[in-house]
């Protein structure tokens, strides 16, 4: 079935007058997305932030009538509409789009990232099978390829691995197809740790070889090697609790840390980890060392 869509152009201080009056002349969803592809970072708890320029996009259902909408926006608003353009869309199978833009790909030597209903390209390699269901975490962002790209560096033969802000799982399932004895996964999140459950069912992994947790239930034992992507903010003020859960001689890698944040970032941890040089992909940052 097609769909009527009205984009508007506004600014931040219109979007709930506009959103109520596309709901009041029925519209089935409003979406708001970025007009300049301005980024917003960690935003304050509990707000929901725009962009300065943003479009609003109102869905409509088949057979409904631009003219007559965009009127009676007029009329509800109290006066002519910003900027705005209406079409037609065609309807498609969104979730089947978005798995066929979801490939194969392979980070350093020996990993490969494979969607759950693709084949793996390269059977003999380490092949971690991955559905990343509502939880963060592909590959595809540059902090996860990151960390993988680091994890596949690494021995990891034997080691115990604690992943704090596990996500889909994507980082401990990979340290254990690498060789790790033990993952750990902690996530404020329940949805996460159930992707990440789901994900190590995939891969054939026992819940004994990768128990989950919430923060606040998380056996304060340390491990080997810390990965946390998760945000700068976040790594900054738990940096003594994370310094704190790998042993002397345990091996840190941290991302989600734009590389504007990456000195703030490593100067909490330096203190404690002898830090390698700063690794940067596309204006994002990973930071790395050894526990003194």
């Amino acid at each position: 079935m097609p769909w009527l869509q009205v984009r508007l152009a506004i600014s931040p201080e219109q979007a709930e007058t506009y959103e109520d009056a596309f709901l009041e002349v029925g519209a089935v969803s409003v979406t708001f997305m970025d007009a300049e592809d301005q980024p917003i970072f960690e935003p304050e708890l509990n707000t929901t932030p725009l962009w300065s320029h943003t479009h609003l996009l109102a869905l409509f259902e088949d057979g409904t009538d631009a003219d007559s909408v965009l009127a009676h926006m007029e009329l509800l608003t109290g006066g002519p509409l910003p900027e705005h353009h209406s079409e037609i869309i065609a309807d498609q199978d969104w979730e089947r789009s978005w798995m066929d833009n979801f490939q194969p790909m392979r980070f350093g030597q020996r990993l490969w990232i494979v969607p759950s209903w693709h084949a793996a390209p390269e059977p003999e390699a380490v092949n971690l099978l991955l559905d990343p269901g509502l939880a963060f975490g592909t590959g595809t962002h540059p902090t996860t390829a990151l960390c993988l790209e680091w994890l596949d560096g690494q021995d990891l033969k034997g080691c115990d691995v604690l992943d704090f802000g596990c996500g889909s799982g994507i980082l401990a399932i990979a340290a254990l197809l690498l060789g790790a004895k033990q993952a750990v996964g902690t996530d404020i999140d329940v949805q996460a740790l159930e992707a990440s459950r789901d994900n190590a069912g995939r891969n054939h992994i026992a819940e004994a070889l990768f128990p989950l947790y919430l923060p606040q239930d998380l056996p304060q034992t340390q491990a080997d090697v810390l990965v946390a992507n998760i945000l700068a903010g976040p790594l900054v003020a738990l940096a003594p609790q994370l310094s704190s859960l790998v042993k002397p001689g345990g091996r840190l890698a941290l991302s989600g840390i734009l590389a504007e944040q990456g000195e703030e970032v490593a100067a909490a941890y330096a203190q404690d980890f002898c830090l390698d040089p700063i690794a940067n992909r596309d204006g994002w940052v990973r930071i790395s060392g050894r526990r003194r």
